[in-house]
């Protein structure tokens, strides 16, 4: 078989099983999160928009994924790759009442 051949036929293999990562955006407005609950995808980015305001403290509760987005102010964002399959629960360290949990598959 040429070369060339072989060589389009690894790309097309490659480009079929291919899944580029998502980009999800939570929203944090009212001292609450826009979901309570969302799927993801391992290796899909979660961005974590501060449109309240007040300042908001995105941690993890689940000790097999550490994650502290530490203070984030009015107006910013903070991003998270999901790299891990499992169920991670997240919180704001000032707003006991926003809880946050996040399924990501493989």
């Amino acid at each position: 078989m040429p070369r060339i051949v072989l060589s389009n036929l690894v790309a097309l293999f490659f480009l079929a099983n291919y899944t580029a990562a998502a980009e999800h955006v939570v929203v944090q407005k009212n001292k609450a999160f826009s979901v309570a609950e969302m799927t993801v995808k391992a290796g899909d980015k979660i961005v974590f928009k501060n449109d309240d305001t007040v300042a908001h403290n995105v941690f993890s509760t689940t000790k097999e994924y550490p994650i502290n987005l530490k203070m984030q102010l009015p107006g910013t964002s903070e991003s998270v790759v999901f790299e891990n399959a499992g169920k991670i629960e997240l919180r704001c360290v000032m707003h006991p009442t926003m809880k946050l949990t996040v399924t990501v598959q493989k």
